[in-house]
């Protein structure tokens, strides 16, 4: 994880985990745009009388989110993209989602986007009628953010210099940081390299759900230094009766690897920054060997542990 600059001269946002978007009157035309230039209106119906709120020839940067039981649900985001209008007219009804507004680029045709972000703020704070994303000068309350992020489904902390104008697609003067958590899980079976004779590519993981059964939870790449030691704990363990299979697509798309299944006799603590549904979103880094730990013990609380009921939820954020 990358720490948060200390110096002088910035200001902290919320990462939030949604999708980005560009909310914009052009001339009396509304529409919304991602990062992509994907129209995102049609999923969002839901936003579109937030338009009437802005003049023409404006538009303000921000991100969709829909917000459930106080934290911030991405997979709930992902069941929107549908090609059924019936279907996304149903869900925005149902769970609708909200846009939170982080930075003015245009305004009445006014160039707000070539002002400071110091400037920018301001323009922001004085929206009326949108929700706004809180923001901070002061570093411990953006690490404070970091350790309620968790629970409230967010993706980090994003650090942007109060003097910079609005740099679109650039890295410079912003710092984006994520706090990585780890989990221990049971391995569950492996991946061979390809080419390569009874040589270990990848651990994929599993933990226990209530009913006694192992859930695929993903895999966990193999460092070149260490496939000897993980080939020595593991292919002791290759059972070829259990039948065991996993569904997940090669990232690269040259194909599946083939993979076998192992006793479930191992476990590994891993690194991992986000959990989509019933996966882990990204690769996730071997960190140690737990001989300590049953792998019984390795359930689904991993990862999503119980919530405290009297916890804040991600709405306390914009009181803060």
């Amino acid at each position: 994880m990358r720490e948060l600059p200390e110096a002088d001269g910035w200001q902290y946002e919320p990462k939030w985990d949604g999708f980005r978007g560009i909310f914009e009157n052009e001339g009396g035309e509304l529409a919304m745009w991602s990062r992509k230039d994907r129209p995102l209106l049609r999923y969002f119906p839901e936003l579109r009388p937030l338009g009437e709120l802005l003049p023409a020839h404006s538009a303000l940067d921000g991100e969709i989110v829909i917000m459930r039981d106080g934290a911030v649900d991405f997979d709930a985001m992902q069941t929107r993209l549908h090609p059924a209008e019936s279907r996304i007219k149903r869900l925005s009804g149902e769970i609708p989602a909200e846009f939170v507004v982080f930075d003015v680029l245009l305004w009445a045709g006014e160039p707000v986007w070539e002002l400071p972000l110091e400037e920018r703020r301001g323009r922001v704070e004085g929206l009326s009628g949108f929700r706004i994303s809180p923001a901070t000068r002061d570093l411990a309350v953006a690490r404070g953010w970091l350790d309620r992020f968790e629970a409230l489904g967010l993706d980090g902390v994003i650090a942007k210099r109060l003097g910079s104008p609005y740099l679109p697609g650039s890295r410079d003067g912003m710092v984006k940081v994520k706090e990585h958590k780890s989990a221990d899980c049971v391995v569950v079976g492996l991946r061979w390299k390809s080419g390569a004779e009874r040589e270990v590519a990848t651990l994929l993981l599993g933990l226990y759900a209530d009913g006694g059964h192992l859930d695929y939870v993903g895999s966990c790449a193999v460092a070149a230094k260490m496939r000897d030691e993980v080939a020595a704990r593991v292919l002791p363990l290759l059972d070829a009766s259990i039948d065991r299979h996993f569904s997940e697509p090669n990232r690269w798309g040259t194909g599946e690897l083939e993979e076998a299944a192992v006793k479930p006799e191992l476990v590994v603590e891993v690194r991992y920054d986000k959990v989509q549904g019933h996966r882990f979103r990204h690769g996730t880094k071997l960190l140690r060997w737990r001989e300590d730990k049953d792998p019984a013990d390795c359930t689904w609380r991993e990862l999503r542990p119980p919530r405290d009921p009297n916890a804040a939820g991600v709405d306390a954020l914009f009181a803060d």
